[in-house]
């Protein structure tokens, strides 16, 4: 079934007259169903979206992929937002926040070395999402 769901997604959001509710509404059935199976497609799906320079389904399958990726899609969502498409990105930076308190320890340790990555922006949006973590414990 998510599978099914997944492919009126992608299809909704490259369909500019699509009902904004129905693919709002489908996307949160999608993550709330927990099925981490669809993750590479929605990941796949995210990329093409940002090459065609659509903030709008980037926004909505970041939101997907952290809800149901959690803090391990931080890489995938760093690297989603590192790109400037025009947009606020308010929703997609909520939802990094959001996968980051999911499991603050695994956060950091997918954060630190981002911080050091190549890209620039990936590298800013890292430190940037650390700074919503809890302070780490000390050793």
């Amino acid at each position: 079934m998510t599978g099914h769901a997944v492919d009126r997604l992608i299809e909704l959001l490259d369909d500019p007259d699509s009902d904004v509710d129905a693919t709002i509404d489908l996307a949160d059935g999608i993550a709330a169903s927990g099925d981490r199976g669809p993750l590479p497609r929605l990941e796949a799906e995210l990329d093409r979206f940002i090459g065609e320079r659509n903030p709008y389904a980037r926004e909505l399958l970041g939101g997907v992929i952290g809800r149901l990726g959690g803090a391990e899609a931080l890489p995938v969502l760093l690297r989603a937002s590192a790109h400037d498409l025009g947009d606020d990105q308010d929703g997609l930076a909520t939802e990094i926040v959001d996968a980051a308190l999911t499991d603050p320890p695994k956060a950091r340790a997918l954060l630190l070395p981002l911080m050091e990555d190549a890209d620039p922006a990936v590298a800013a949006r890292a430190e940037w999402a650390l700074r919503f973590l809890p302070a780490a414990p000390d050793s």
